[in-house]
């Protein structure tokens, strides 16, 4: 028997190579796991690639309350209460000083990263089982500064970590835990962007230049992340609330 063996999975910003290999990784499993993206192509594309009797998908903007309580509600309707929420969407923003920072890009930022992860922990939580689990995808510069023209994204990962450790608090009296995922740089195309941006405002290469102050050398895969939403979803996480759990490459050490 699987670690998550009949449970209910909702996963936002499911068609994104880390929400799809963490659907990959908690169908294997035994979950089923309800994808939310913004884009109907990405996310059937992705939908694709999974086990058809596992899966189901919805349309959503994860800033919208009504859109939230909807995917909520039609994932209860196909399998009944949830398990695990894992409030993953995300976007990147533009890279520029602050002074120079688009206002209409950090507030859509902040509406995704922050916005977002509230509205579905506000509707999740009454559609969620006792015990289950909340992970949200914060960041490295979650814990500590970005290297600079990232104001909008570094300031939403940060507000992440007061979210949970609030709904960790107010949740624990039902056993359901409230994490944070704190990845550092991973080897996709969301990543990729940010860099390139970096690139060009600092001179130089920047992927190159992360990988050079990363203990192990290198950008993550989505799959050694996903491996660990699996823990922070299963029971292997029992006694685990509240935290920044890094998966960093000893960035932070």
């Amino acid at each position: 028997m699987g670690l998550l063996e009949g449970k209910v999975c909702v996963i936002t910003g499911g068609a994104g190579s880390l929400g799809l290999a963490s659907a990959r990784v908690l169908q294997r499993e035994g979950a089923k796991t309800m994808l939310v993206d913004l884009d109907d192509t990405d996310l059937r594309r992705a939908v694709a690639t999974l086990e058809s009797e596992k899966t189901a998908m919805m349309v959503a903007d994860v800033t919208q309350a009504q859109q939230v309580q909807g995917y909520f509600d039609a994932t209860v309707r196909k399998w009944g209460k949830i398990d695990v929420l894992f409030s993953n969407a995300g976007n990147s923003g533009t890279v520029a000083p602050v002074t120079e920072y688009p206002d209409e890009v950090f507030d859509q930022v902040i509406a995704v990263h922050v916005r977002g992860a509230y509205l579905n922990c506000k509707y999740g939580l009454p559609n969620m089982k006792d015990g289950g689990s909340i992970i949200i995808t914060s960041s490295i510069v979650g814990v500590r500064g970005g290297g600079g023209g990232t104001v909008a994204y570094v300031t939403a990962k940060h507000a992440q970590v007061g979210l949970m450790r609030n709904v960790a608090r107010e949740a624990a009296r039902r056993g359901i835990r409230v994490n944070t995922l704190h990845p550092g740089p991973i080897d996709n195309e969301f990543q990729l962007g940010i860099e390139q941006g970096i690139s060009k405002m600092i001179g130089r290469d920047a992927t190159q230049m992360l990988n050079e102050n990363i203990p192990l050398k290198r950008h993550a895969t989505p799959d050694e992340v996903a491996r660990s939403v699996l823990y922070l979803a299963s029971d292997l996480s029992s006694f685990t609330t509240g935290t920044t759990l890094m998966v960093d490459g000893g960035s932070n050490s």
